[in-house]
């Protein structure tokens, strides 16, 4: 680690602490740039992460997605290259020196756009790998980092260099020796990007029945070959990919507002609320409105 990259941290830590004073995520006047803070470890926290680069300047976090878990740090950076349902946790968090944390989300057209522009075209990747990865940070990301994030002192000067720092820092990820891994999901005709397809439009989608068959047809594949591919890509079967999302968008639902739990199971495509129940109790502890009353309360004490 260079004089250099320390003081890159350095000077992350003091933007982002100022930035964002108390314990919460805060989304920055940037376009898809967002800021974590923390002074305190916290309990896992099941949430579905968007296609993005996540890079933690102070602290440690635990990541996991089906029985994987990756961990990572201010030497390192996580990048989910589709959206996945995941538990997080942090676990290196003080007072002196609280988790620090930024997101940057990008999508599939800003990779597209910068494989266009790079001299060697990527070559077609026949395996489908894991969307979701841990890489070390090098210099250039770390400074083309700063660059963005130092963009919040001179806000006249986002709408044009923000999307220029943004492609660069993006352009460092696929050169990475883990860039393929993003780079599968963009390509077209990839049978990973078939399934990146089925799953946004599962996203679009999931409060409708689903069969496994429609879902392959849609991507032109097998149904052995569509499961195979989905779940090496998410660690996932499509129909446990999707009650994950239905059951994390009904915790958001009675997060928000006062509806029954009958009435968000209906809501996110539950035609019995006690299956409803037990699969809820299953995925987060407790049965629906208890499992509420606790997480409210804990954000309180926060």
């Amino acid at each position: 680690m260079t004089k250099q990259f320390k003081l890159y941290q350095a000077v992350l830590v003091e933007l982002i602490n100022d930035y964002v004073q108390n314990f919460k995520k805060e989304t920055s006047v940037i376009p898809g740039l967002h800021f974590f803070r923390s002074q305190i470890p916290s309990e896992p926290i099941q949430t579905t992460y968007n296609p993005s680069l996540c890079l933690i300047v102070q602290g440690k976090k635990e990541v996991s997605l089906a029985n994987e878990t990756y961990i990572y740090d201010a030497n390192s950076y996580l990048v989910a290259s589709l959206h996945l349902p995941i538990t997080g946790q942090i676990i290196e968090a003080t007072r002196d020196k609280p988790y620090l944390a930024l997101q940057m989300d990008f999508t599939t057209e800003q990779i597209i756009t910068i494989l266009k522009k790079m001299p060697t075209p990527p070559d077609r990747v026949k395996l489908t790998h894991r969307g979701l990865h841990v890489s070390q940070v090098n210099e250039a990301l770390l400074a083309a980092a700063t660059r963005l994030v130092q963009l919040l002192k001179t806000p006249k000067d986002i709408s044009v260099l923000a999307p220029l720092i943004s492609q660069e820092i993006l352009y460092h990820v696929l050169q990475s020796d883990q860039g393929h891994r993003l780079i599968q999901f963009a390509i077209t005709g990839t049978y990973a990007r078939r399934i990146a397809e089925s799953i946004q439009w599962l996203r679009m989608n999931f409060s409708e029945p689903i069969r496994v068959q429609d879902l392959a047809d849609r991507a032109h594949m097998s149904v052995s070959s569509f499961h195979q591919h989905f779940k090496d890509a998410t660690g996932l079967t499509p129909i446990q990919y999707q009650k994950q999302i239905r059951l994390q968008e009904a915790r958001q639902l009675l997060l928000i507002n006062t509806h029954a739990a009958a009435e968000v199971a209906f809501q996110v495509g539950y035609e019995s609320p006690s299956q409803f129940n037990r699969e809820y109790t299953r995925m987060f502890g407790q049965p629906p409105l208890r499992d509420i009353k606790q997480f409210q309360n804990k954000l309180v004490n926060n």
